[in-house]
């Protein structure tokens, strides 16, 4: 079958990928609807790039199956799959233009030169380029190079978009500006998007939902909102945001440090009250940062609106560190 077009999504059956007794992705089902922006997040060696290579056509599967709309895909090549891809090193072709690099596959796809002028200018609409057709990479910006990328990977209307850390070359504030694009560009095409990235704050802001990988496996599916307010695991609740875990008869318990409220010693309202004495104050403009060292729980974070920070809790201070019931997860390990 090369039918990669269909109503339904992309699904993965046991998906598996071993050199040897090593595991790289193990047993990975997962099912990704039509349209939907999907994030494979986690750290280094987690198998989120391996799945994504796996995906694309560019690395052999061990076991498991790949189907897109019904039709198994595994045994497709890379180009017969029809997807999109875009790199971390965006991958322009230096001698050319900005639009013999956006229009190079439709040209290698025979198109006509009067199809890829409209494509090519419609693709620069969407990334905002208009008037940079004539421009060569060298000429441009980091990340007006790699809206070029992604304009090249749209151009022919792939079924799936597949972003290997597209933003990681990007400064801080660039990085959170193409955010933003990114997000707006896949409500407009409404192509499926699959993106790899180690960074939590890419994948809340842009994801439909986010696949957090641990050692080749899904250690938890779910919308940014339900990962964050809602962990499973440990792992999950460190690696999605900040947490406090804490352990009481015996089970396990994540309390997000903005779930902590911070009284001078005494003062404290809450279901949960316990003393403790501030180690460490930490300013980050919107926020401040407390580590508190407590008798029950060891040092615990808490973070506050910093308007909302009295001058007297400093570093030393005596405080009551307060929460609701509601406060902390359980965790199943």
């Amino acid at each position: 079958m090369n039918d990669t077009n269909g109503s339904e999504g992309l699904v993965l059956t046991k998906l598996t990928k071993n050199f040897g007794s090593f595991y790289a992705v193990k047993n990975v089902d997962l099912n990704i609807s039509n349209g939907e922006f999907l994030t494979l997040l986690g750290p280094s060696g987690s198998g989120k790039t391996t799945l994504l290579m796996m995906l694309a056509g560019f690395q052999e599967i061990t076991s498991g199956d790949i189907s897109l709309g019904g039709h198994s895909i595994v045994n497709l090549s890379a180009e017969k799959r029809n997807f999109g891809m875009v790199f971390q090193g965006y991958a322009l072709f230096p001698h050319m233009t900005v639009r013999e690099n956006i229009g190079y596959s439709l040209s290698v796809r025979k198109r006509s030169k009067a199809e890829i002028d409209t494509r090519v200018d419609q693709m620069l609409d969407l990334v905002q380029l208009q008037g940079f057709g004539n421009r060569f990479p060298r000429e441009l910006s980091g990340g007006q190079q790699q809206r070029v990328a992604l304009a090249r990977a749209l151009i022919f209307a792939p079924p799936i978009l597949l972003l290997d850390e597209p933003l990681g070359a990007l400064d801080k504030k660039l990085r959170i500006e193409v955010q933003s694009q990114l997000k707006e560009i896949h409500k407009v095409v409404g192509t499926t998007f699959i993106y790899v990235t180690h960074d939590q704050d890419e994948a809340m802001s842009m994801s439909d939902r986010v696949v957090i990988m641990r050692e080749g496996q899904i250690e938890q599916i779910g919308s940014p909102e339900e990962l964050y307010q809602f962990p499973k695991t440990k792992f999950s609740a460190g690696f999605l945001g900040k947490s406090n875990f804490i352990n009481k008869d015996n089970k396990s318990f994540a309390i997000r440090p903005e779930k902590i409220d911070l009284f001078p010693a005494g003062t404290g309202k809450g279901d949960t009250i316990i003393s403790g004495n501030v180690k460490r104050k930490t300013y980050f403009g919107s926020l401040l940062n407390y580590e508190v060292q407590t008798s029950d729980y060891g040092v615990l974070e808490v973070d506050v609106d910093a308007w909302r920070s009295g001058a007297q809790l400093q570093e030393g201070a005596e405080v009551d560190l307060c929460w609701l019931n509601t406060a902390p997860i359980q965790l199943t390990d």
